[in-house]
């Protein structure tokens, strides 16, 4: 049986202690310089990620919509009014300019789709006390005229379906807005030769009569307007 000098066994221990330290040494040092590394590269990717963001607000800028601050209140209108009725129409409107010999030269035409919509009612601040009373148990209603209350375009729904221009014109930067007064005027003119006016009186009937017998009256006459 051989025996182990403790003289070797302390240098193997002093040795196996170095090599770690080494290790551990190295370790420190690897990790010190990736971490110098990352430091060095974050900013150049920051940097290059700030960039990329720059060249895609430049090539897709977002619009910067500031309101002025001062807000000017011209009038303030109490309302009451009623309203019976509503009509939603869809017109096709045509417009063209120089659609002659020259058209394929100079002219412009506009095809637009407009959709829009019409409500009628009465006024019911329009309605005065001598505007009501009593002969025995019938209340008599004297109605106010049916007006139009509202006639506009729907500008979500309504659209250019087609717009066709001249070899040498860019066309009339103003048709559009023409042909978009001209839809609203029809859709108006539309819904009044359809009877909007009257099937709105007829509306107001059926609803004032139904509320005035809610207050107890059980007899009602309207009073139209004298034409």
């Amino acid at each position: 049986m051989s025996n182990i000098n403790p003289s070797n066994s302390s240098k193997l221990f002093v040795k196996i202690i170095l090599i770690l330290a080494g290790i551990a040494v190295i370790l420190f040092l690897a990790s010190q310089v990736i971490n110098r590394i990352n430091n060095t590269l974050n900013p150049l990717q920051q940097a290059n990620h700030e960039l990329g963001t720059q060249v895609a607000n430049l090539l897709h800028p977002t619009p910067t919509i500031i309101p002025d601050p001062l807000t000017i209140i011209n009038e303030v209108q109490s309302l009451a009014k009623l309203e019976t009725i509503r009509y939603t129409i869809e017109k096709v409107v045509t417009a063209e300019v120089n659609q002659g010999v020259l058209g394929p030269l100079f002219g412009d035409r506009l095809l637009f789709v407009a959709h829009g919509y019409v409500i009628a009612g009465i006024d019911m601040s329009k309605i005065k006390p001598e505007d009501m009373w009593l002969v025995g148990e019938m209340l008599n209603v004297r109605l106010p005229v049916t007006e139009v209350l509202v006639a506009t375009l729907d500008n979500d729904k309504s659209y250019v379906y087609d717009r066709q221009t001249g070899l040498f014109t860019q066309g009339d930067p103003t048709l559009e807005t023409q042909v978009r007064q001209v839809a609203e005027q029809e859709i108006l003119r539309a819904a009044i030769a359809d009877g909007i006016l009257d099937q709105g009186t007829t509306n107001a009937q059926t609803y004032l009569r139904w509320f005035f017998e809610t207050l107890g009256y059980k007899r009602i006459n309207f009073v139209l307007p004298t034409p």
